[in-house]
Formats: C-alpha cells, sequence, structure tokens
C-alpha cells in the first residue's frame, strides 16, 4: 500500500519543539491531573494507583461509553466504540468501510487523512475546492457535481482543518438528503465541535440526522486531553459490529487509566468546554484586533473550532516564510504547503494569551522587511 507524506503531521513532529511563540496550535492549552482533580470530588491518585493495569475493557466501559453519549441527542451504547485517538478512529472506519474502486467525495483544503488515506486503498477521490472568497464554505450544487453512481462515501472533517469552517445545519441536512438518496455514508471527523464562541452551545453532529453517518471525535483539541490518546466512532450498530471485528488486527484497547480519565473529562465536560470556550473567545479578539492593524495579513475568522487560516500579501511561499519566520524570531506557523494551498498559514486560538500577542507582534516586526511602512501594533 503507498501513501502520501502526511505533511501537515510531520511539519509539526520536525518544528513544534523547537519555537517560542507556537500560533498554530490545534489542542485548547493542556490540562494536567491536579488541574482536571479541581473539577472531580473523586480521588484521581487513589483510583489510579490502585488500578490493575490490564487490557481494561476492550471496546470501551459502560462508564465511558455513557459519558460520550451525553454529546449527541440520539444513540446508544450499541453505537459507539473506542479508538486511539481520532486518527485511528477515522482509520478504523475508512479501513472497515471501503474497497478499491470505490468512489469518495471530500474537501480541500481539509485534514488530508480524510482524502489520501481513502487513495491509498485504491478509491478514486473526488474534491471539491472550498474558496476563501466564500468563507470556505462549500454548497449543495459543489457536492451534487461530483456525486457518482458508486460514491460511498463522503469524508467531511467539520469544523473544518486548517479553515476553522463549519457545516451550517440547513446545509448539514441538504448533504445527508444527497447522501440518503444515493445512498452513500457520511463519515465527519467532528473532533473540534464543542468550542462555539458565540452561543457557547453544542453544534449538532451529523450522526443526530442521518441513519448512515458516522462521526468520530477524541479528548485532544477542545476538551484539552491530547494525552489520554481516546477518541471514538459513533455510526450505525452494523457499521460498530465491522469495526470492531476490525479493530483486533489493529488495537486491543484503550487500556483502563485512559478509559477512567476519559470518563472523569467527559463527565465535567461543562466545565472544561467552558474554559476551552474562553481562550479561544479571547484569541479570536486578540486576532482580530491585529488584523486591523496589519495590513500583509487577512482571514476568515470562524465561530467555531479552535484554528483558522490566516492569508498573507507578501510573495514568499509559505514553507520558506515558516521556516525563516521560526528560525530567526521563534514564531511557530504550519505553512499552507502542508494543506496544499500557498499563501496561508494554520493559526490556532489555543495558546496563553500572552503568547498570542507577543508571537503576533513578532511576526508583524519580522513582516515589515518585505513592506518598509512601520506601523505600531499595540495588542
Amino acid at each position: 500500500m503507498k501513501i502520501n507524506e502526511f505533511k501537515v503531521e510531520t511539519w509539526m513532529t520536525d518544528h513544534e519543539n523547537d519555537c517560542q511563540y507556537n500560533l498554530t496550535e490545534t489542542c485548547v492549552s493542556s490540562l494536567s491531573l491536579s488541574e482536571l482533580q479541581q473539577f472531580v470530588d473523586e480521588n484521581i491518585m487513589e483510583t489510579l494507583m490502585s488500578m490493575k493495569m490490564d487490557y481494561g475493557p476492550i471496546v470501551g466501559s459502560q462508564r465511558l461509553k455513557k459519558a460520550i453519549l451525553s454529546l449527541y441527542e440520539k444513540g446508544n451504547e450499541e453505537n459507539i466504540t473506542i479508538a486511539h485517538g481520532a486518527i485511528n478512529a477515522n482509520e478504523l472506519v475508512l479501513i472497515s468501510l471501503l474497497d478499491s474502486g470505490d468512489h469518495v467525495i471530500s474537501l480541500f483544503p481539509t485534514y488530508q487523512q480524510m482524502y489520501d488515506f481513502p487513495r491509498s486503498l485504491g478509491c478514486d477521490v473526488s474534491l471539491i475546492h472550498l474558496n476563501e472568497e466564500q468563507g470556505w464554505m462549500p454548497s449543495l450544487d459543489d457536492f451534487k457535481k461530483v456525486m457518482q453512481k458508486n460514491t460511498k462515501m463522503i469524508c467531511l472533517n467539520s469544523p473544518n482543518n486548517p479553515t476553522g469552517t463549519t457545516i451550517p445545519l440547513s446545509l448539514m441536512k441538504d448533504i445527508i438528503a444527497l447522501a440518503r438518496e444515493n445512498d452513500c455514508y457520511i463519515l465527519c471527523d467532528e473532533i473540534y465541535r464543542g468550542v462555539d464562541t458565540e452561543n457557547e452551545v453544542m453544534f449538532p453532529s451529523f450522526s443526530d440526522y442521518y441513519e448512515k453517518a458516522i462521526v468520530t471525535q477524541s479528548l485532544s483539541k477542545v476538551f484539552s486531553f491530547a494525552g489520554l490518546r481516546l477518541g471514538w466512532i459513533k455510526g450505525p450498530k452494523e457499521v460498530i459490529d465491522l469495526i470492531n471485528y476490525r479493530r483486533d488486527y489493529h488495537i486491543i484497547s484503550s487500556g483502563p487509566m485512559d478509559d477512567y480519565l476519559a470518563c472523569l473529562v467527559l463527565e465535567n465536560k461543562e466545565s472544561i468546554l467552558k474554559r476551552s470556550i474562553d481562550i479561544c473567545k479571547q484569541n479570536k479578539k486578540i486576532l482580530q484586533k491585529w488584523l486591523d492593524q496589519e495590513p500583509l495579513v487577512s482571514c476568515v475568522i470562524p465561530r467555531h473550532g479552535t484554528v483558522c487560516f490566516l492569508h498573507y500579501h507578501i510573495d514568499i511561499p509559505s514553507k520558506e516564510l515558516c521556516e525563516k519566520l521560526q528560525k530567526e524570531t521563534g514564531v511557530f506557523f504550519v505553512p499552507g504547503s502542508a494543506f496544499d494551498t500557498e499563501y496561508h498559514l494554520r493559526f490556532g486560538f489555543t495558546q496563553d494569551e500572552k503568547i498570542i500577542k507577543e508571537g503576533l507582534i513578532t511576526f508583524s516586526n519580522w513582516l515589515r522587511q518585505y513592506d518598509h511602512q512601520s506601523i505600531d501594533i499595540i495588542l
């Protein structure tokens, strides 16, 4: 099986541990177990120290599945299985349902796994190219134009990485109607679901509206516990059964420790998500204020999720810009080239506001070498 380099993950591995200002992080500032303890009554360390390190519940404990289901309007425990993060959850769905010759529809730019992994399985993939002038939002006609008789799956990431834009409920229902008409699955990676900086509500899930929808999520992005490596799949029982049959070749279990800690995180999701929303809301205000003063950068700031896609207006390839910028200033971005979209940078609303402010001011000062106009930016 041949597969293309996973550009964004390679870039993160090679660059994220050598920076002063991480302005591209997708996970809301990570929490420690001591901080988690502040949200719960039971003694976490006492429980962990007495826990036997066996495999634990193979497909997730009943307690964990119940906690996961609290994120959705519909479903029961038969609709849930556990994975090693959302990336493994997506993989398990794709390898369980797709065969060589199947047709897949995906968006572009988006998380590369959504289109290059199906290609590695021998699938024919049609990409819907998102337009920045249209707010990075697809239309129903875009999906109709690429739908084929052998379309097996529509692969989405909503809120999207890197643009941050979310498919609204009205379009979601239209896409579902089209999928139902053509009897195809919808896989939606909803890992950024849960951060709405306007209404502070949980955005609708595809799995609550379509009988052949499969959604994935994890504790990484909005829940601030990427280190637990716990994700999940919600979908039709027959799909979950098939995935559980296949997963024995890939993973045994998530382990009792991750299962237990995930229960605590999700059972206290209101407090944790409130913290994430507050961090992202404040950093969106900082970014908007900076954009108002910085003529060399523009952006569609999304309502949901933890990332957006900055558009810079100087003539330098994004990889070269990111390498020079990080080497000379310590400011770290993922280049648009990691998403095959030039003159863009992925920005994250996830860090301490001091890092965001100082990093953006440092970036502006660095940009002045390309634009000799003197600008004093105050954040």
